[in-house]
């Protein structure tokens, strides 16, 4: 393994230089998936993250920023990921336990004839069309990424976000005018 300086390893990035942002990746690729492990305790997440934080370094030229502790600024980075990530995570969990909340069936006559903002979006989402309820659905029930999402629907992307934009749209109408 080479034991190129940091600061010679930047120079040569920032020169295009491939074999640079190779040596740059093994030197550093194990001691910031351990840095990641340490925040989110799962080595799949903690890899994905570092991995992904490696193609941005050159995807997006972040070796521009590196100046002076390029180890620091790495750690901080891979820090400043995870923490979104779990940030991300909990917003992602929350959404889909209210979701699911909404779904189910009330098991006393006091919930029914009170008014609920889950019964009510129950009903505006079992009342709302086909694309617009399976688009809310596979991105707030069941996880799924846009894309991913707008592959299965067979639409595209933006297609995908109109019909989710407008059922959240209903749905938040539903909710203003629980009421009326």
């Amino acid at each position: 393994m080479n034991h190129f300086p940091d600061m010679e390893l930047v120079e040569r990035l920032k020169k295009g230089d491939v074999s640079a942002y190779d040596t740059f990746f093994v030197k550093y690729y194990k001691l910031l998936c351990l840095n990641a492990y340490w925040f989110l305790h799962n080595e799949q997440e903690a890899k994905d993250i570092v991995q992904t934080f490696f193609l941005d370094i050159w995807d997006k030229k972040l070796y521009l920023n590196f100046n002076g502790d390029v180890k620091g600024y790495l750690h901080t980075a891979v820090k400043h990921r995870c923490l979104n990530y779990i940030k991300k995570q909990k917003v992602y969990l929350e959404k889909q336990q209210a979701f699911r909340h909404m779904q189910e069936e009330p098991f006393t006559t006091q919930v029914d004839t009170t008014p609920d903002h889950y019964k009510q979006l129950r009903t505006s989402l079992n009342d709302m069309d086909g694309q617009r309820r399976v688009a809310i659905q596979m991105v707030y029930l069941q996880g799924k990424k846009y894309q991913e999402a707008a592959d299965e629907m067979g639409i595209s992307i933006n297609t995908f976000k109109t019909h989710l934009k407008n059922g959240l749209k209903l749905l938040r109408h539903a909710i203003n005018n629980k009421d009326h």
